[in-house]
């Protein structure tokens, strides 16, 4: 069996956890990211979402157990230089992360930090910013970009570093429908491209197009994984999500209303697209 590109085993995290304030965030967290996965992770706020992923690329250092990232430990030192590479990270905000006055070279930043050579440097920003469809806005200033623009030039910025993948923290809690929709066929066509995806959210709907969702739990311990399986098989455990401060994507809400009375043809559809066909069958059986 191929090595996982990132494996965490038992990791825990603590906040402040060298005083007599630590703040739990994480607990006994394992878990493997094959190559070229698509992986949701969501929970309800405080569950962890963003603890984990800091811990993903060495941001943050587990108090307890592991994190490997093509087989480098996070608390490797010297390894963390390639991990970052390895792992990019997209974060809520973008004006976060923006530092530069005009976009290609805001997007240059990163491989021109990590060395790389002058001419491979301007094909990596090239191919950047096609990939997100800003290649036209190359010498715009940045703070004069919409949320969806800067949300994927942010993209584009890692993207720039050739990572082997993303993740991103709540990238689309603050974009509107248009821009978020966007942003999600963006990280679709990348996922499409081989890179591997995790995405950090708490829109339900999101998480259908992953190929394997994780949603993690807050306990006085620290969050903890309490469902895992691919988007089907979660959203079918509605009474637990539920008990878990989740609620069902509006596609499969309604399909499971309708199903409760008596339409079985709905039953188990997840996306607006499933639930158009299967009320058009219930329709033309009826």
């Amino acid at each position: 069996m191929d090595e996982p590109l990132i494996r965490t085993a038992h990791l825990s995290y603590h906040y402040d956890a060298d005083t007599d304030r630590a703040i739990p965030a994480l607990h006994d967290i394992s878990l493997a990211i094959p190559r070229g996965e698509y992986l949701a992770i969501v929970g309800r706020n405080g569950s962890g979402k963003s603890t984990l992923a800091r811990c993903l690329n060495g941001l943050l250092l587990p108090t307890a157990g592991d994190v490997w990232v093509e087989g480098a430990n996070t608390r490797d030192a010297a390894a963390l230089l390639g991990i970052r590479a390895t792992v990019g990270m997209v974060f809520q905000n973008p004006d976060n992360q923006i530092i530069s006055t005009v976009v290609e070279e805001e997007v240059a930043f990163g491989p021109e930090n990590l060395g790389v050579p002058r001419e491979a440097l301007h094909q990596r920003v090239d191919d950047a910013l096609q990939s997100v469809g800003l290649s036209a806005l190359r010498h715009r200033d940045p703070h004069t970009l919409s949320a969806g623009q800067k949300a994927r030039l942010a993209i584009a910025g890692v993207l720039a570093m050739r990572p082997a993948c993303l993740v991103l923290d709540e990238s689309t809690a603050m974009l509107d429908p248009q821009a978020r929709h966007e942003v999600l066929r963006l990280l679709r066509d990348l996922h499409a491209g081989g890179l591997t995806v995790v995405a950090i959210t708490h829109f339900m709907d999101e998480v259908v197009a992953a190929d394997r969702v994780i949603v993690l739990e807050a306990t006085d311990r620290g969050g903890r994984i309490a469902l895992e399986g691919t988007p089907r098989d979660v959203l079918a455990q509605a009474e637990t999500l539920e008990a878990l401060g989740l609620a069902l994507p509006p596609a499969a809400a309604i399909a499971r209303g309708l199903a409760a009375r008596g339409v079985d043809a709905v039953a188990g559809a997840i996306t607006p697209e499933e639930l158009v066909r299967a009320i058009a069958a219930h329709v033309r059986a009826a």
